[in-house]
């Protein structure tokens, strides 16, 4: 393990803050899809859960941030969430809306764990072991999040074609 220096302190900085964007950007995109989902319940109370804990894991990096002596960055939190907002938007014209977000949903949550794998070991480089632990827990909820996503899409794929053959059923939501 490695005493905390200044250069690979910075790094991890930038690093929580774009974690934090990164979360920002879920939540957002999160809310953009539960709001249109009308037909899939399992998916829909899925997500919902995955934005509480996007919510939480959004206030544990923040605490790392502060508790590091930094804030987090509004223009890569803006960023993010105009990224989400579009992708949201963009939604609304696909007729194949919840398959191509649950698609959208597992690549995103499998960003994440990319992100906190590496964030988990630039904490524990720098020896910060509060920040390491947070990010491990955060990456067990990410992880969760994309083995659901896995696990339900093979039934979501069915759903989805089931509905769009029946004439009385609406498949895109």
């Amino acid at each position: 393990m490695q005493t905390d220096n200044s250069r690979a302190s910075e790094h991890l900085m930038d690093w929580l803050r774009d974690a934090h964007a990164m979360e920002e950007q879920a939540e957002t995109m999160l809310n953009s899809m539960v709001s249109r989902i009308e037909n899939y319940p399992d998916l829909r109370e899925r997500i919902r859960q995955h934005i509480d804990e996007t919510r939480e894991q959004q206030r544990l990096v923040r605490e790392c941030i502060e508790r590091r002596g930094g804030d987090t960055s509004t223009v890569k939190d803006l960023t993010g969430k105009a990224m989400a907002t579009f992708q949201g938007f963009s939604g609304v014209f696909a007729s194949d809306e919840v398959v191509k977000g649950a698609l959208f949903g597992f690549a995103f949550e499998n960003l994440e764990i990319a992100a906190y794998s590496q964030l988990i070991e630039a904490a524990k480089f720098v020896g910060d072991t509060e920040t390491a632990h947070t990010c491990t827990r955060i990456l067990q909820e990410e992880r969760a999040m994309a083995e659901w996503l896995e696990q339900n899409s093979a039934q979501l794929v069915r759903q989805f074609l089931a509905r769009t053959d029946a004439p009385d059923m609406q498949a895109k939501r």
